[in-house]
């Protein structure tokens, strides 16, 4: 773990839990994409940096999530780098509370206020095209995080951060962190369509040709909603839907897979709604979904 890996040229990552991109953008000068999970992942990303004499100019952030952000204050603190993440994901990395405030749906309680959810809050800037290095290009994947980013090297390597789960992952978990299902689809038709001569998922091995994966994804995404309109077919309100789901998939609810899930599962409920697939009443001052 935590392991120097070449993509291909410049450009390459480092194997983690959720994969740090790292691109050379001069003879010792390099930036990252993401920067891990917290002060430790930091840690570990300084000493690549230091055993290869390289010096972090920036940290460019694909998305907001807790495991992809945790290393931005402690990076920034030892070699004064420039953070930067896009849209709303700038705003959820410099105030890191909004993650499990927006997760819960209110005030977090204590058991969600940790690293896993809320990593350390950084000074980021707004990304925008004209910070990235030369040659670079932002790939828009909306759908996991509300603004969430890719990018394309001038190496033609494709980091595409949180839009792919891995195979393993899905038959495991069955249900993968979504926020808007539609944007989300979108973007895994999209990256069917990419072409590139590497592609860095961060949960994901790397790889060539990712199409096959995509297009698993989304057939994971058609499968749990199928599922929820099973679980519909009599009004159930937003609590059963979500116990018959775990059941369903044999998972196991903690507080953090409760809000996790739970979020997703409200996702899914929504865009079934917008798409005319269910419906949603008030029924003794109860929330209740019914398919259609």
């Amino acid at each position: 773990m935590y392991e120097l890996m070449q993509a291909y040229g410049n450009s390459y990552y480092i194997q983690s839990p959720a994969k740090i991109g790292l691109v050379k953008t001069g003879e010792s000068e390099v930036c990252l994409i993401d920067s891990g999970s917290d002060k430790d992942a930091g840690r570990k990303v300084r000493q690549i940096l230091d055993a290869n004499g390289w010096s972090l100019k920036a940290i460019y952030n694909t998305h907001s999530n807790a495991d992809h952000i945790g290393g931005n204050r402690y990076l920034a603190s030892q070699t004064g780098c420039s953070i930067y993440a896009p849209g709303i994901e700038c705003d959820f990395t410099r105030h890191t509370l909004l993650e499990p405030s927006f997760l819960y749906g209110g005030y977090p309680f204590k058991d969600l206020r940790h690293k896993f959810l809320m990593a350390q809050e950084s000074q980021a800037l707004y990304l925008t095209e004209d910070v990235l290095p030369d040659g670079f290009e932002m790939i828009p994947l909306p759908g996991h995080f509300f603004d969430m980013t890719g990018f394309r090297t001038p190496d033609d390597v494709v980091y595409l951060a949180d839009c792919l789960s891995s195979k393993a992952t899905l038959d495991k978990y069955g249900i993968s962190f979504i926020y808007d299902v539609e944007a989300y689809l979108k973007t895994l038709e999209n990256v069917v369509s990419m072409e590139a001569k590497m592609f860095v998922p961060a949960h994901a091995e790397a790889s060539e040709d990712v199409t096959e994966l995509a297009k698993y994804n989304m057939d994971k995404v058609h499968e749990v909603a199928e599922k929820i309109l099973d679980i519909c077919r009599q009004p159930k309100c937003f609590e059963q839907v979500l116990q018959e789901l775990f059941c369903q998939y044999g998972l196991t609810m903690d507080m953090q897979q409760y809000v996790l899930v739970g979020s997703t599962v409200r996702s899914y409920l929504s865009w079934l709604k917008d798409t005319g697939k269910i419906s949603a009443a008030i029924d003794s001052n109860m929330l209740m979904w019914e398919r259609i």
